[in-house]
């Protein structure tokens, strides 16, 4: 993981690593100590403009890549605790101790209270997910 492009205000006119052309616009990108057109500083896989997608870039080998397309060519998967299918390396997941869903699966495994995002959770002594007033004695993550 690399430090986030930044924007600088462009004082003095540099030479984009991207195209090589000269800087002239206003802005420009700093990223792994080069200097880029806003419009050059792409993800090399899904062509994204990597200055508007996030604070931060990866780099492997000579490619560079916004987070999404990083996760999903060297992330490692995962299996949700729920429903057992596959987890992308990219996708966001909710946790209660080892366990790991889908956002759509996360839910109190004794009501199957769907919306416990903002419910005080624990776990039980199977260390399943449940809601605190479900359950007598939830471990506090």
């Amino acid at each position: 993981m690399k430090p986030a492009a930044e924007t600088e205000r462009n004082t003095s006119p540099q030479d984009c690593a991207g195209c090589g052309k000269r800087i002239t616009d206003r802005y420009l990108l700093k990223a792994l100590e080069m200097f880029w057109h806003e419009d050059c500083l792409k993800c090399g896989c899904c062509d994204c403009r990597l200055g508007e997608v996030g604070s931060t870039l990866f780099t492997k080998g000579n490619l560079i890549l916004c987070r999404r397309d990083y996760l999903r060519l060297f992330g490692t998967t995962g299996y949700c605790s729920a429903c057992s299918k596959v987890i992308p390396a990219f996708e966001m997941v909710m946790r209660a101790r080892n366990n790991v869903y889908h956002l759509e699966c996360f839910a109190c495994q004794q009501c199957n209270h769907s919306e416990a995002y903002d419910t005080p959770m624990g776990c039980d002594s199977d260390n399943l997910a449940v809601i605190w007033s479900d359950t007598s004695s939830p471990k506090q993550d």
